[in-house]
């Protein structure tokens, strides 16, 4: 409510400081100081496991990981087949320049064969974290003396997986929250489980994380394999990732990648009938999706250029195959969550 209520700021100053009796101490520096020695202090000289996905998050939680154990630490990341185009190895370089012990695992084929004629997004975001369990489970057998689990998870992540009023209330699944340590018997750390996404950027800031990195929009655990409504194959993979590239490359060209909360393109389950030069076709259409936030938790659409949003309409029709209408997404977080599944 603080970004969204009349001076929603002075109310929760006014409670947390003047009723409950609060210090305002916090800072992104005594975060680093502090959590670096508890993570020093509770793991000791035990190994320490981290799922890398190239986001903001996991590069944080592991540069907090790395400056606390050093070489302890010991990154995955895993290709599922449902990145950004060339994420994979965009990634792996972004991290040789901070130091970290990074280990690259591709399992698109996996991931692709148990998703097939799979349409509900509760099926395919929990198919996504039991794969990604099992092949993260598969190469942390190769290593040995790992004790602890560390992930990612941010506060958004921990209320919106996390029921309190019985199943219903539960917003969607993250494959992030849990699965890993009762399979592989391993103590799990969290250090930015109380932190919101801003808080999140204040402290890689602190850490000094190169900006391309800390600046990324958040992209979610499961990937593209829930931007694309129903069910999911490589072709529509494919389509999506081009697509996908285009719209994001045009932000940052036009200056408007920094003013984005988060963006991307859903592929949606219909088709259309359109004219491409004198022949008439019947192929898919895509929804962007941009969005200006705060923590994560409420989100409003972004009133994107005109002429920007008819250049991306007509280079995803002109460039991508099996494309041939674009809408553009005017729902708020809520009604609307940021991604459509």
């Amino acid at each position: 409510e603080v970004y969204h209520s009349t001076e929603g700021k002075q109310l929760l100053k006014h409670f947390v400081v003047d009723i409950c009796g609060c210090r305002q101490d916090w800072t992104s520096a005594s975060f680093v100081e502090s959590t670096v020695a508890e993570l020093r202090e509770k793991i000791g000289p035990d190994k320490v496991l981290l799922g890398l996905s190239g986001g903001v998050d996991s590069s944080v939680a592991a540069m907090l990981l790395h400056r606390a154990v050093g070489r302890q630490l010991i990154c995955i990341f895993v290709d599922m087949g449902l990145l950004r185009k060339d994420e994979f190895e965009n990634v792996l370089k972004s991290y040789e320049s901070m130091g970290l012990n990074v280990i690259g695992v591709r399992a698109g084929e996996k991931f692709l064969s148990d998703l097939k004629g799979v349409t509900d997004p509760e099926r395919k975001r929990k198919i996504i974290g039991r794969d990604f369990i099992e092949v993260f489970d598969a190469e942390a057998q190769k290593l040995t003396d790992v004790r602890w689990l560390a992930q990612g998870t941010i506060y958004p992540d921990v209320i919106e997986s996390t029921s309190v009023n019985g199943p219903s209330a539960t917003i969607k699944s993250h494959h992030n929250v849990g699965g890993l340590p009762e399979k592989m018997n391993l103590k799990i750390v969290e250090p930015l489980r109380l932190l919101f996404k801003d808080e999140v950027r204040r402290v890689g800031r602190q850490l000094e994380i190169p900006s391309d990195i800390l600046n990324r929009h958040p992209f979610p655990g499961p990937g593209l394999g829930i931007r694309i409504l129903g069910e999911v194959t490589a072709e529509k993979v494919r389509i999506l990732q081009e697509a996908d590239k285009i719209f994001i490359d045009g932000l940052k060209e036009y200056g408007l990648y920094d003013h984005v909360w988060q963006a991307g393109v859903m592929l949606l389950p219909v088709q259309s009938v359109g004219v491409m030069g004198d022949e008439r076709t019947y192929e898919s259409c895509v929804a962007l999706r941009a969005v200006t936030s705060t923590d994560g938790m409420t989100a409003d659409w972004v009133h994107l250029p005109y002429d920007f949003l008819a250049k991306m309409s007509n280079d995803i029709i002109n460039r991508v195959k099996g494309i041939n209408r674009v809408v553009y997404d005017i729902s708020s977080k809520p009604p609307a969550t940021i991604e459509w599944e």
